[in-house]
């Protein structure tokens, strides 16, 4: 078995999520994510090297609202639809997708595009994205970043 089979952050990866699909139970779910911003998340961007260490709660609040920000403005639709998790409640694991590069996020596809961002309370591993970062999505996040 190889060890992208057993690795526990491409296990979670590939588990079973469910989609915030309206914009109220992406406000709901932003609510649990911020009342445990201090728990150990990784804030991965995806198409960068992974994160080393945990984010502090700072910078996950700082995310939170950035990447709340981010989805409101660009994905103008009535619906929210882009955000997956393994647990609305008590998450473990959250998909990210861009709205600019959606391509087929929903139902079957042999390459369905990989979400732009992941939380995670697994250390993340490189899901050796194919394309880099497109430019504007990465000086985002480096201003995010604070680089």
């Amino acid at each position: 078995m190889s060890d992208q089979v057993t690795d526990p952050f491409r296990q979670a990866f590939k588990g079973r999520f469910e989609s915030v699909l309206r914009w109220g139970q992406l406000d709901l779910f932003w609510g649990v994510l911020r009342k445990d911003a201090a728990g150990e998340w990784y804030v991965y961007a995806v198409g960068e090297p992974p994160p080393q260490q945990p984010a502090s709660a700072e910078r996950v609040q700082t995310f939170l609202s950035e990447i709340e920000r981010l989805l409101r403005k660009e994905h103008d639709e009535d619906y929210c639809g882009v955000v997956f998790t393994d647990s609305m409640e008590s998450p473990q694991f959250v998909k990210i997708f861009d709205p600019n590069n959606l391509g087929v996020s929903c139902g079957f596809s042999e390459h369905p595009p990989l979400p732009g961002w992941i939380l995670s309370k697994l250390p993340p591993v490189d899901l050796n994205v194919p394309v880099p970062l497109p430019a504007n999505r990465r000086r985002w996040w480096l201003r995010l970043l604070g680089r």
